[in-house]
């Protein structure tokens, strides 16, 4: 029998993602006030805010028996953590300050075996390398609305792709979660990816 997959998520991309890799994951939002949250540098803020939200879903009565991803990125970019981008000015700000420029997309992983109470947790980091959009390209970004809805104020897997020049790491990662380091880390708790296919 496959093993129960609970995605801490409201993520559609991970969503996406897990299913195109043949999974079936259960959603179970964790209502984490991300905001509520620090951390001493962003790869480990992106860390701390997975290991939360799988926290919070792994104590649920229905994610009993499940295995439990949690996961949370943000860019980071001068040392700083830019997680959603709070309104339509500060998304144009981050953009003008990220053109010809790079960051890294840093997504904390955390998988908890709800059955076993075991976890396994790491970061996978992306280097970024954006292009140079125009202002006038940027507004029109800022306008479709997008960019409120994702770490960092950009996605590749959408309207900002053609901003994006190229990146160094796992693609999945800039996306909303990195499958290797998945498969990483359910073999750290005994599972095979295999397994997980529906």
């Amino acid at each position: 029998m496959t093993p129960r997959l609970v995605l801490a998520s409201q993520s559609p991309a991970r969503l996406g993602l897990l299913r195109q890799a043949g999974f079936a994951p259960e959603v179970i939002v964790s209502g984490v006030d991300e905001d509520a949250i620090s951390a001493p540098t962003p790869g480990e803020l992106a860390l701390v805010l997975a290991e939360a939200k799988a926290d919070v879903v792994a104590a649920r009565a229905e994610a009993a028996g499940a295995l439990v991803i949690g996961c949370d990125s943000v860019l980071e970019l001068d040392g700083e953590a830019y997680g959603k981008p709070a309104d339509a000015e500060e998304a144009t700000a981050r953009w003008k300050s990220m053109r010809g420029r790079a960051g890294v997309l840093q997504t904390g992983h955390c998988v908890i075996d709800t059955a076993t109470g075991r976890r396994a947790s790491a970061t996978a980091s992306t280097t970024v390398r954006f292009g140079e959009p125009t202002d006038a390209e940027i507004a029109a970004y800022v306008a479709s609305g997008e960019p409120l809805y994702v770490a960092g104020a950009f996605t590749l897997d959408g309207r900002s792709a053609p901003f994006v020049d190229s990146i160094d790491g796992s693609h999945g990662n800039v996306i909303g979660l990195s499958l290797p380091l998945l498969r990483q880390l359910f073999g750290e708790l005994g599972v095979s990816v295999t397994d997980l296919w529906v």
